[in-house]
């Protein structure tokens, strides 16, 4: 069981460290966003020195933003591919010395050929991250690309070997039901957690429609072994601005607890 360093948009990484630690998680999820967010430039200047800054810290996933949005320099444009494989180069150094096993990328925004182009951007990424061991994942998410499973599946068929940061929730907002979803997590690489209900990309415990008792259950079957990143957030985004980040994230974290998932 994991959390992401984004739950926590107004502390430094550090804070949110302690806090998880807190908590008794054991790992981060850690990323470009908010008041965590990694330094950038630091990490394609100098990809090992920026690892070793985070002081042993136990990484179970990278959050990787090519451009300032979804939108710049996103996947899906082919102008951006050849700049992004070559700063990726750059981010699984870091990843690697960072003892960081995935990362996940956002697929790019809907257009006209970005489908194909978005295959395109991923497998040369998805090469990149093999030379160094790292793990690729791409996230299906509200807006984005990957907008159904069937999307999602006919990507994965187009980039053999690609694999999931699966978030049921944002299907679940879409509109789809559990059942339609499991279909995607023998592909999972990485996996977040929170509540949802269609419309709702986050809800509180006690107001969503997921079943997560059902949902680990599937992915053990499906034979996942991955880290469980609990993603509560409060942001602009999606209106997820009325919940309380520490509490769901408690709730969530005793479920699983209770379903034997080490914290």
């Amino acid at each position: 069981m994991t959390i992401t360093s984004w739950s926590f948009p107004t502390c430094t990484l550090a804070e949110a460290r302690g806090v998880s630690e807190a908590l008794g998680f054991r790992a981060m999820d850690i990323g470009l966003l908010h008041g965590a967010a990694l330094d950038r430039q630091k990490i394609l200047a100098e990809p090992e020195a920026a690892a070793g800054d985070l002081d042993g810290l136990t990484v179970s996933n990278l959050y990787w933003l090519f451009g300032r949005d979804i939108a710049e320099n996103a996947v899906s444009d082919p102008a951006a591919r050849a700049r992004n494989t070559a700063e990726f180069e750059t981010v699984c150094r870091f990843a690697r010395a960072a003892g960081c096993p995935t990362i996940f990328v956002l697929p790019g925004i809907s257009g006209p050929g970005a489908f194909e182009a978005a295959a395109a951007g991923l497998r040369d990424l998805l090469a990149v991250a093999r030379r160094h061991g790292v793990t690729l994942t791409v996230e299906p998410h509200v807006g984005g690309l990957l907008a159904s499973p069937a999307d999602t599946l006919r990507m994965l068929d187009q980039v053999p070997g690609l694999k999931l940061a699966l978030d049921y929730a944002h299907f679940v907002c879409m509109g789809f039901r559990q059942a339609e979803i499991d279909v995607l997590a023998p592909h999972a690489g990485h996996v977040h957690l929170r509540q949802a209900r269609p419309g709702s990309l986050q809800a509180k415990w006690g107001e969503g429609v997921l079943d997560f008792t059902a949902m680990i259950g599937t992915l053990r079957d499906a034979g996942y072994r991955g880290w469980l990143a609990v993603e509560y957030v409060h942001q602009g985004y999606m209106n997820t601005l009325f919940d309380d980040v520490l509490t769901e994230t408690v709730r969530m974290r005793d479920h699983l607890r209770a379903l034997g998932v080490a914290a």
